[in-house]
């Protein structure tokens, strides 16, 4: 898979941690991806019990969807993955997050260039403290500050960085609000992926509307395998467009 034609122009995505996703259950999920023609897998969590390897041979077995890395820490690292996401926390002030471990991944990364996607990760508060805020220890812009969200993604553009991620985090209560994500999308060039927080359909229009390119779906579609189907059928209606 070429990472130049990633993201597409409007495109659904469903993350998998692999702590969570296993037995029946992504069996389930991975059926309905394929009948919907959900357009990425993306693998990846907070924390590492299970191994990243062990979820990505599970997908390859059971679907063709291509598989993106998406990092939680360093223990999931992977050259199995069709693209890897080479993520920079450019809402928080941790130097780890910020190029420590990028240095530390860099000798094992160095081979699969092709495959990598540099990606400004930005972390918006959308609710409760999340998984991510906690374990990246960093605090998220608030939800009412959308000129900082611009001048952080403006300096992520001008960094060199291929794509910006509006992240509510896992187990946000509401998604990144939509104000948000339309003055970053006015203000930068670069593709646009936003997740978290996200548990209908209308929120998925909407956040398409709005100027998403990608849109993750995660626990919304845990506790709601349909949410996958329908936020799949809006794609589709963008593409008549």
């Amino acid at each position: 898979m070429k990472t130049d034609n990633f993201p597409c122009k409007k495109g659904i995505a469903l993350l998998l941690d692999p702590d969570k996703a296993k037995g029946d259950s992504l069996q389930n999920i991975l059926k309905i991806a394929k009948e919907s023609n959900t357009d990425y897998i993306l693998a990846g969590g907070s924390l590492t019990f299970n191994s990243i390897d062990n979820l990505i041979d599970t997908v390859r077995e059971l679907c063709s969807i291509p598989v993106i890395l998406f990092p939680g820490n360093l223990l999931q690292l992977t050259h199995k993955a069709d693209i890897i996401l080479l993520l920079s926390l450019i809402s928080g002030r941790n130097p780890e997050l910020l190029i420590g471990n990028h240095v530390i991944a860099a000798p094992y990364l160095k081979d699969v260039k092709e495959k990598l996607i540099s990606v400004g990760y930005i972390l918006i508060s959308c609710g409760t403290k999340t998984s991510v805020e906690y374990i990246s220890q960093t605090e998220a812009i608030p939800s009412d500050k959308p000129d900082i969200a611009v001048a952080t993604a403006i300096a992520g553009e001008m960094l060199g960085l291929q794509m910006i991620y509006l992240e509510a985090g896992s187990g946000a209560t509401k998604p990144v609000p939509l104000s948000i994500i339309k003055a970053v999308r006015e203000n930068v060039s670069i593709p646009i992926v936003v997740g978290g927080g996200i548990t209908n359909k209308k929120e998925v229009k909407e956040i398409f509307d709005a100027g998403a390119n990608l849109i993750i779906l995660g626990n919304g579609c845990e506790k709601n395998p349909q949410l996958l189907t329908d936020a799949c059928r809006i794609r589709d209606e963008y593409k008549k467009i």
